[in-house]
């Protein structure tokens, strides 16, 4: 299959051409071969851009996706790499779903608010202030 030029890669993986480009940079990606000074990749480059791109659905981050990618010894299986970081990235948004429920928990409580200034709901939550029992 012949080398193919940045825009069609970009193009078939549905990302900016300035995105291969920073995964190049940050080393989640090869540097590809240049023919006449323009990069020109192989259609295999495809498949690394679809395990980057499910990393971060997964919600991983870029240095977490690294890792993933090249921060275990080559022959390590894909099974212990991802079980790896998702032991860990679990844990993460276990904590991250908590935070979130005690935030939109005193949203619905500032829902009831009836202080006469913001000042007011700083120093003492709106729903015990004004007898709300949520």
């Amino acid at each position: 299959m012949p080398l193919v030029n940045i825009g069609v890669i970009a193009a078939q993986a549905h990302v900016a051409t300035s995105t291969i480009r920073y995964y190049e940079r940050i080393g989640l990606l090869p540097l590809p071969q240049r023919v006449s000074g323009k990069r020109r990749y192989d259609h295999s480059i495809l498949k690394e851009l679809r395990v980057i791109q499910l990393a971060q659905q997964a919600g991983l981050t870029l240095a977490e996706i690294h890792l993933l990618l090249h921060g275990f010894p080559a022959n390590t299986p894909p099974a212990v790499r991802w079980q790896t970081l998702a032991g860990e990235k679990l844990i993460e948004l276990e904590q991250r779903m908590i935070q979130i429920q005690a935030m939109k928990s005193l949203l619905e409580q500032t829902l009831c608010c009836q202080c006469a200034t913001l000042e007011d709901c700083a120093v003492e939550n709106c729903a015990v202030e004004n007898g709300d029992s949520r």
